[in-house]
């Protein structure tokens, strides 16, 4: 798949990502900037400052100004935010590419702000942080990082915590913006059927924003001697668990062998863990595996919502198969299985420009290199068995073993025990 970047005079850079015969446009912009960067005292001020760039400009005044807009054009627009980055685009007909250059750049430069907007949408993410607290299935993977990173930057919740949120006032806005956003670490990518020049678009809505340079995060430090649990009492009629070990970064030289083996234990339905935790045993409805991956650090995690009677089987059955997997090389047909899992995900997904702009954007804003997909799945096909079982052997460690679970117990000693590989 064919890009081409480009480097504006301010510092900001454009990717453009051409996808012939596609009849819409992705345009996305992404802030080398998350939660990771906050305080304790603005904690959710990221997520926070993405609600509010959907909720006026001086151009466009209100929420429904810039809703009524996207919408007279069947596009689709909406932001995340994650620990190390946030993202807001525009998905449309390509068409309609220079409007989706007018209303980002226009929220992305002059939101308003409104004070009384800011009250307002304090009630929403305050019953946003509630909703999650009611749904353990979400809840559990906050926890694991609570127990992973701690009282840090990069262990609070992305979406802070209710005090917090409430305390927010609009200089806070202001001075997070000034601190942290500016072109040096922000990308413009669109993706699709691409008509004009992408590079004079940006020129006109964003060359003009003043170059500085942000401020960065603070780098976290992996130490620990010990297995760790996070234990949280819910009544609840399902248990939920987050079980895992500390993994790799996002430029580690073996991260995709590291994502093979993720895939072979937990990766779909056919995948070691459903097997023998679901299909065989009856001890869960759902079970997966996932690799969080930052810029410094990184976490391998099993999440599964298990039988409350029978959660001490499950626990014991996922650490048999992390241990199983570093001894006994993987065969060669479910190796190339995983492979072909892993390339044929990503293939679907690039069927869709979003997907397309988000792939590019975060290889070049987090890892300062762009991968393009046919370089992701030779990486991919490297990978060994025997790779893969000494991969197993970094990672499952007894030492590095952190388990989270949302459920009706107290007892902590219960899975303090069970935590042995």
């Amino acid at each position: 798949m064919d890009y081409r970047k480009t480097t504006l005079d301010n510092g900001l850079r454009l990717l453009t990502i051409p996808m012939p015969g596609v009849a819409s446009v992705t345009m996305l912009i992404t802030v080398a900037a998350g939660s990771r960067f906050e305080e304790k005292n603005i904690n959710g001020l990221s997520h926070f400052l993405e609600h509010m760039a959907f909720k006026g400009t001086q151009k466009r005044p209100t929420a429904l100004d810039i809703a009524t807009l996207i919408d007279g054009i069947g596009g689709e627009f909406n932001a995340f935010t994650s620990k190390d980055h946030t993202g807001y685009y525009i998905k449309a007909a390509q068409k309609h590419l220079p409007l989706l250059f007018d209303v980002l750049s226009d929220m992305l430069l002059h939101s308003k702000f409104d004070p009384a907007e800011i009250e307002r949408e304090k009630g929403v993410i305050i019953e946003e942080i509630n909703m999650y607290e009611d749904m353990p299935i979400r809840k559990i993977s906050d926890l694991y990082e609570n127990l992973l990173y701690g009282d840090t930057k990069l262990g609070r919740d992305i979406a802070g915590i209710p005090d917090v949120i409430r305390s927010i006032k609009r200089e806070d806005f202001i001075a997070y913006l000034n601190r942290f956003y500016g072109p040096a670490n922000t990308i413009v990518t669109v993706s699709g059927g691409i008509e004009g020049s992408a590079r004079e678009l940006t020129n006109k809505y964003l060359g003009e924003w003043q170059s500085k340079k942000p401020e960065q995060p603070e780098k976290f430090r992996d130490g620990q001697k010990k297995p760790a649990l996070l234990l949280r009492h819910k009544d609840t009629q399902q248990a939920h668990l987050c079980i895992g070990v500390r993994g790799y970064n996002l430029t580690h030289p073996d991260r995709y062998k590291l994502g093979v083996l993720t895939n072979l234990l937990g990766g779909g339905m056919s995948s070691r863990l459903f097997i023998e935790v679901r299909e065989r045993r009856g001890l869960a409805y759902y079970i997966r595996s996932a690799n969080e991956m930052y810029t410094d650090v990184g976490n391998f995690v099993t999440q599964a919502g298990v039988d409350i009677k029978r959660i001490d089987d499950a626990i014991k059955v996922i650490l048999a198969e992390f241990a199983k997997i570093g001894k006994e090389p993987v065969k060669a047909e479910e190796l190339k299985k995983a492979k072909e899992n892993l390339k044929g995900k990503l293939i679907l997904d690039l069927e869709d420009s979003r997907n397309v702009a988000g792939l590019f954007a975060t290889g070049e804003l987090l890892e300062g290199k762009i991968k393009t997909p046919e370089e992701i799945m030779k990486n991919v096909d490297k990978v060994t068995a025997e790779e893969v079982r000494e991969t197993a052997q970094n990672i499952f460690k007894e030492q590095t073993l952190n388990l989270a679970v949302i459920g009706p117990y107290k007892d902590e000693e219960r899975f303090e025990k069970l935590l042995i590989l």
